[in-house]
């Protein structure tokens, strides 16, 4: 998990002069099931939806927001969501679920869906170049956000539960290391820096989780 975490707050320094979130743990590795593993990446999705949905009522109502902000978060669903998670769902979930023709149509809507977040992707870091072009912009974002949300919650309640019960302990256990193996593979070792971060989201006023707080 360490490596992730790491990857995640390094891939916003990689991309653009001000990275994307602020998290530094503290405390040494743990033990994470696949699952769960999964889900937790799910948080990262999370952050990005809510910069995108920002960034789209800003457009609504003609408000400036920093381009940055869209590239950044961008390519870090490609990089990250796209070309990671999603692949680990694509080489090592989904296959198991066919095989036992179990949650086949979920599955496959699943898939279809990843496809089309990538063709999503790539017209947002392509439509973000143009001011001309906001109006696409903001429905490529609000397209993304709205199959999003019920895509990570539909994995979360549904394919991952059913997958913990799909596979036996030891292959379950055997999947962790194997994603273990392909961060290594994919992120190069733990050599990256840690820090605060957050630039994004704050420059959107969005980081201070309080401001979510409803008064009552």
């Amino acid at each position: 998990m360490t490596l992730r975490r790491e990857w995640i707050v390094r891939a916003g320094l990689t991309v653009a002069a001000t990275p994307l979130f602020a998290d530094e743990k503290k405390g040494g590795d743990e033990d994470v099931s696949p699952a769960e593993d999964l889900m937790r990446e799910h948080g990262i999705l999370k952050r990005v939806l809510l910069i995108y949905r920002n960034i789209a009522d800003r457009i609504e109502a003609k408000r400036d927001f920093p381009p940055d902000a869209v590239l950044v978060s961008a390519r870090l669903i490609r990089d990250f969501v796209e070309n990671y998670h999603e692949k680990l769902e694509e080489d090592y979930l989904f296959p198991r679920f066919r095989k036992a023709n179990q949650l086949v149509d979920l599955v496959e809507t699943l898939n279809t869906r990843h496809q089309r977040g990538r063709t999503l992707t790539d017209r947002t870091m392509q439509l973000v170049k143009d001011p001309k072009q906001r109006p696409e912009l903001r429905a490529a974002l609000l397209s993304f956000v709205h199959m999003y949300e019920p895509h990570e919650a539909h994995e979360d309640t549904v394919l991952f539960p059913a997958f913990h019960k799909l596979v036996s302990k030891h292959e379950y256990d055997a999947l962790g290391e194997e994603f273990e193996k392909k961060e290594n593979l994919l992120f190069h070792g733990d050599g990256f820096e840690r820090g605060r971060r957050g630039e994004a989201e704050k420059e959107l006023g969005i980081y201070d989780l309080a401001q979510f707080t409803p008064t009552v």
